[in-house]
């Protein structure tokens, strides 16, 4: 049995993604999965079992998206089922030129138009909850449980116990904490844990700023790791620090002991998933979640009046050793 998979774009959204994979996996055991999606969709996915083709989705780029989309279904070719864990047009698209039958995808315009199954899935639920029910649309006897995260690529194992940090949230500033305040902390712990700061290609000056703050010998692959390294430094750490992010979500994977700062995100709907040793730290607001990049009124103050001594304090309460 051939299943077409479109993963979610961004790294936290694919990792929450892979209950329902493994869900589809354990109801079509000897399923091929092919994968479509971002790259870093990809590069932290395609390590699954079952994975026998993985495919960054560059048709974006293209002058005629429409067309390159035609394409590249015609490449795929038809499928036994065919789902989309991205509500997009495209998506859509992507899926219905393939020819396959049991197409796949949370109801809109463009899916009830265009696929064969599009149920209605509420948002006011975690999103590994709204993949998973996706994926068991057509599945009949779907007894409701839902699996842990799962990342198929090797933890690192450390010679010492080993704080991660990460300051960082591509999805724009609003979500990110102040550098100087997870200085302070990862200082608190520095006697305890190596320390190693995590962070993208644009994030570098960040975790250089953490660096120079915190005073004390540490590891900075802000922009030195490819997803794989990523995926593999952090589920080797035994604490990790952080914004609500993607590689918050590849903790979770790992179980890694994790205590999160939510500013203006829903916390109810994309919290570490299933991970006992997690914290969240928040300060309810009138305008949150507000969902944006960047603060609306200019104060931040959601994430502006969480203090270091705060999150000290919720890492001791964790009792990681």
């Amino acid at each position: 049995m051939r299943i077409l998979i479109i993963l979610p774009n961004w790294l936290g959204d694919a990792i929450m993604a892979t209950p329902a994979i493994e869900l589809l996996s354990q109801y079509y055991p000897h399923a091929r999965f092919t994968f479509v999606g971002s790259f870093v969709s990809i590069e932290a996915l395609k390590y699954h079992p079952q994975c026998e083709r993985a495919i960054v989705d560059e048709t974006k780029k293209s002058s005629n998206r429409l067309l390159a989309t035609y394409k590249l279904a015609k490449e795929l070719g038809e499928f036994n089922l065919a789902i989309s864990f991205r509500n997009q047009l495209h998506a859509s698209l992507l899926l219905r030129f393939t020819n396959t039958v049991l197409c796949i995808a949370k109801r809109s315009w463009h899916s009830m138009f265009l696929l064969s199954h599009t149920p209605k899935i509420s948002a006011n639920q975690h999103l590994v909850m709204q993949y998973a029910k996706l994926s068991m649309t057509n599945v009949d006897d779907f007894d409701g449980t839902i699996r842990d995260l799962m990342l198929y690529i090797e933890p690192k194992k450390f010679d010492k116990p080993t704080l991660g940090i990460n300051a960082g949230a591509t999805y724009g500033s609003a979500k990110r904490w102040y550098p100087e305040r997870f200085a302070a902390v990862a200082k608190e712990f520095s006697e305890k844990f190596d320390i190693i700061i995590f962070g993208g290609p644009n994030e570098i000056d960040m975790a250089k700023e953490i660096e120079q703050n915190l005073g004390v010998p540490c590891t900075n692959l802000a922009g030195k790791t490819n997803i794989q390294e990523l995926c593999a430094n952090i589920g080797g750490c035994s604490l990790f620090i952080t914004n609500d992010s993607g590689p918050m979500h590849v903790a979770a994977a790992y179980k890694v002991p994790t205590v999160t700062i939510f500013g203006p995100t829903k916390h109810t709907e994309t919290s570490q998933w299933m991970n006992e040793k997690s914290a969240i730290i928040r300060h309810a607001m009138e305008c949150s979640p507000c969902m944006k990049r960047e603060c609306p009124l200019g104060h931040h103050e959601c994430m502006k009046s969480i203090t270091a001594s705060e999150v000290i304090e919720v890492v001791k309460e964790l009792g990681v050793s």
